[in-house]
């Protein structure tokens, strides 16, 4: 059993200090994760507390069918995908003046001669389908191996590579949409 799991264990009976060490390890891949999709530092955050929550509250689930890392990046991106449907759900719901598109998202692990680039590539990737999103986030951007993406998603290898694809040449058409005078994003 790796220390992943032993800290799980742990976990399942309340002992924080384990809760504590499993934080540690992962609460920088978790947003990570929660900011490619969400592009909102206070919203990632937000979903990262979330997650945590979440993984407190059900370590008692965790069977070992993967791994802890894989178990985890699953409750991350299902937390920022409903994160978002619930933003789109309120937004419908209290008539807001609400900006369809999102606000231009400055990513802050970016350099700032890339963050223009950055800008039109995360507005291109918030237009695609929820799988195509997650995996090109966790495939191109997270630079997940196929068959973690895989895992984390419940699905076949076969299939990630099919999503992939359709979101390269999705983005693509997009992105040469958004900025017709630029090929090389």
């Amino acid at each position: 059993m790796n220390i992943e799991t032993e800290l799980l264990k742990q976990i399942s009976r309340g002992d924080k200090i384990a809760f504590k060490e499993l934080y540690a390890l992962f609460s920088n891949k978790v947003y990570a994760t929660a900011l490619h999709y969400l592009q909102n530092i206070p919203d990632a955050e937000e979903v990262t507390q979330d997650v945590f929550l979440s993984i407190f509250n059900n370590a008692h689930t965790f069977k070992g069918n993967s791994s802890v890392s894989t178990w985890i990046y699953r409750i991350s991106v299902n937390a920022s995908l409903n994160f978002l449907k619930s933003r789109k759900r309120r937004t419908l719901l209290f008539f807001d003046d609400y900006k369809k598109e999102m606000p231009d998202f400055n990513h802050p692990g970016i350099i700032e001669e890339n963050k223009e680039n950055a800008k039109l590539m995360y507005k291109a990737i918030d237009t695609l389908p929820d799988a195509q999103k997650t995996a090109f986030i966790l495939g191109f951007i997270e630079e997940k191996p196929r068959q973690e993406i895989a895992d984390i998603m419940e699905i076949s290898l076969k299939a990630v590579e099919s999503l992939l694809q359709r979101a390269k040449a999705n983005l693509k058409i997009k992105l040469e949409s958004l900025n017709p005078n630029r090929r090389n994003l």
